[in-house]
């Protein structure tokens, strides 16, 4: 029998947008390779949409479902890329996210001198492109 305790696991959801999918997969990539860190990906991968957003009914259905997931996470991550500045999609995700209180956490991609001014006033912290640096925004942050 061990006696090192059980790791936390953290319910995330991190927003993305499956046309610029690279910095999603980049953040899981370090998210995967931290040390002593476990979480559960609550966000919608483009491999399984939850529904055509093409007619009404389906964005209306997306927007339900979204809720569902963001409501069953702890935090939500936020690649604060210009482009997101423009979408929709991710606003309504901060906006659910703020209505179940749950933190969002913007992460800045490497390089990047601006950040949309909706995500700084959205989020409890920016932080950098870094593993050590988003895992202790999620350990500190997550509810």
């Amino acid at each position: 029998m061990s006696d090192v305790p059980a790791l936390k696991t953290y319910d995330i959801f991190i927003s993305h947008a499956w046309k610029y999918n690279k910095g999603y997969y980049r953040l899981l990539s370090l998210l995967d390779g931290a040390r002593l860190f476990q979480y559960a990906n609550h966000s919608v991968p483009q491999e399984a949409p939850l529904f055509d957003t093409k007619t009404p009914a389906g964005d209306r259905k997306l927007k339900n479902a979204l809720e569902k997931q963001i409501g069953s996470a702890k935090c939500l991550i936020v690649l604060s890329g210009m482009y997101v500045a423009h979408r929709k999609w991710l606003k309504l995700e901060m906006e659910l996210a703020q209505k179940h209180g749950i933190p969002i956490i913007g992460v800045v991609p490497r390089g990047q001198q601006r950040v949309p001014l909706e995500v700084k006033q959205a989020a409890v912290t920016m932080v950098s492109w870094n593993t050590r640096s988003i895992v202790t925004a999620i350990r500190k942050r997550s509810l």
